[in-house]
């Protein structure tokens, strides 16, 4: 396969150009299918393939040393994932594992780099999405850094609701995280967050159900921290 595969998937990454932007690049492209759970690559891997998610559920994880998981990313389909170690050659900074079974197409690093050297709109794109993610983590570390438990919580259904389109009342996040996940999100632990997940819905601001959380008043989780 080759960059027309690419393209025929509406990868955001991609979306406008045709095969006349890439005339004299060489771009092998590979698909492969990854069973839920199965770890794509791990972190400290001097693998430094560029991945393109075409369907399922990844997240990008962190292990510490103790073996806690920490997670800094779900992605999204047509999401992109790895350019960090094609770029600079360097180990793999978090693994990705996936959560469902998942189908990526892969291109090897050295034809990322080509691109990125020589396809202008794709080297803008590739920079705006680099310092977009600078803004989330420095965003995230103010968070763990001056909010409650509670607040960091509240502010994490938040942006699931955004990001899912659904923030309003009555707005359902399905396939939602589980506590042990959104614990591994914002640097706490399953009880805390049950235990803060409870008292939201006794307040009437969520109601949950398995893998179901609705907002009933979104405006209260911005309150009474």
């Amino acid at each position: 396969m080759t960059v027309e595969t690419l393209i025929s998937h509406d990868l955001p990454l991609f979306a406008g150009l045709g095969p006349a932007d890439f005339a004299g690049i060489e771009v092998p492209v590979t698909e492969r299918r990854h069973a839920a759970w199965e770890i794509l690559f791990n972190q400290e891997d001097r693998t430094n393939d560029v991945h393109f998610l075409i369907s399922g559920s990844l997240m990008a994880l962190y292990w510490t040393a103790e073996g806690r998981e920490i997670i800094f990313t779900r992605f999204a389909t047509g999401a992109y994932f790895g350019e960090i170690a094609a770029l600079d050659e360097g180990e793999r900074s978090l693994a990705v594992v996936a959560r469902s079974e998942v189908t990526v197409l892969s291109i090897p690093g050295a034809a990322f780099r080509a691109l990125f050297d020589r396809v202008p709109t794709l080297r803008w794109r590739i920079t705006r999405d680099l310092v977009a993610r600078i803004r989330t983590l420095t965003a995230k570390n103010l968070e763990l850094t001056t909010y409650s438990v509670e607040e960091r919580v509240a502010s994490y259904l938040l942006g699931l609701a955004v990001d899912r389109g659904q923030l309003r009342a009555g707005g359902r996040i399905d396939e939602a995280p589980t506590h042990a996940e959104i614990a591994a999100s914002i640097g706490s632990n399953r009880e805390m967050v049950s235990r803060v997940m409870s008292g939201l819905a006794k307040r009437g601001a969520i109601r949950t159900a398995r893998q179901r959380i609705e907002l009933l008043d979104p405006k209260s989780l911005t309150s009474g921290f």
